[in-house]
């Protein structure tokens, strides 16, 4: 008899009652016990679109394995029916095992179980490019800031902006980043034409903003189960290492006193209080575009996960969110 064959599918675009290979991170394994005192996984496991957590009994033939071979943080390849059941989805395995390298010709990356942008990472990077060439005049400001970027474009593609909260996603960090620009571009434009002896520079806004985060590179590692704080992310914060990374490319792109002094300070203080981890509110009118930029953006994308939460159906919302406020969704958000 021919062995039915399964096209590779994606765990988020399975439909009740189908079977297929896809491929999905084991984010949790935990051992429980029944009411009976008998042994039982829970097992969850997900990709970008999709999370499913069901239990895995003692008599199941991939038991064993479980105990002794299944690790969080991992890939698996697996062929298994997607179920949707009265207590939750759930999958009924026929075949699993670990990744191994010959899935990359299959289009296996691992990232591909983690959420991320709905926004091309190549087409944000190069607009940033853009950004800081059309309107950063002083030569040294734009040689600095093109030479971080580059140095760090590999990790640049993939780096979410932060832990959870907001942008916290495969390719946040540039969705984020881009955003902020283009909000303090136009408000470095609108209150230099409104106040025009106050002395607004424009180059530092759109530098600050470009980098205002840069030390989430040291605070922050994609790992295969998301975003992680490293020990000096923990220990220092990127408010810190983000000078620190500036003046490291000086050795190269030296920059006028004056112009680093403003530079570092909006980076220092972009996000106004101490609790928050700035050693420094906004005293430069730089630092007041790039702090409002980047804080309006972060709570706008915020704002649209609570909004768009199946499980919050409204008017309004629980204050249980990233934004620990009530929200209202309206009457009929269809």
């Amino acid at each position: 008899m021919a062995t039915k064959a399964f096209h590779l599918l994606k765990l988020g675009d399975l439909v009740n009652g189908q079977e297929a290979d896809f491929f999905a991170l084991l984010t949790n394994k935990e051992l429980l016990t029944t009411r009976d005192n008998k042994p039982y996984y829970k097992v969850t496991f997900r990709d970008a679109a999709r999370e499913v957590g069901f239990p895995l009994w003692a008599d199941s033939a991939f038991f064993a394995d479980c105990r002794d071979k299944w690790h969080a943080g991992e890939h698996f390849k697996l062929r298994a029916t997607f179920r949707e059941t009265n207590y939750g989805p759930q999958l009924d395995i026929q075949k699993i095992r670990t990744v191994a390298p010959a899935d990359h010709d299959e289009g296996f990356d691992p990232c591909m179980c983690l959420p991320r942008s709905r926004f091309s990472s190549e087409t944000m990077f190069a607009e940033m490019c853009e950004l800081v060439v059309e309107r950063i005049t002083e030569e040294p400001l734009r040689g600095l800031v093109l030479a971080i970027m580059r140095t760090h474009r590999e990790t640049l593609l993939t780096l979410p902006a932060a832990t959870k909260n907001h942008h916290a996603y495969v390719g946040g960090y540039l969705e984020h980043v881009l955003s902020v620009t283009r909000t303090a571009v136009y408000l470095a434009d609108k209150y230099d034409d409104y106040y025009p002896d106050l002395r607004l520079r424009k180059d530092i806004v759109v530098a600050g903003a470009v980098l205002h985060d840069i030390g989430k590179l040291r605070e922050i590692e994609l790992l295969a189960t998301g975003a992680h704080y490293t020990p000096a992310g923990t220990l220092l914060g990127h408010m810190v290492q983000g000078r620190d990374i500036v003046r490291e490319a000086l050795a190269d792109h030296p920059l006028n006193p004056e112009t680093l002094l403003r530079l570092e300070h909006v980076i220092v203080a972009h996000q106004r209080l101490p609790e928050w981890g700035s050693p420094k509110p906004p005293m430069t009118p730089e630092a007041y575009i790039v702090h409002y930029s980047d804080d309006l953006d972060a709570k706008m994308n915020m704002l649209h996960t609570v909004l768009t939460d199946p499980l919050e159906p409204g008017p309004i919302t629980s204050k249980k969110n990233q934004l620990y406020q009530q929200v209202y969704k309206g009457e009929n958000r269809d």
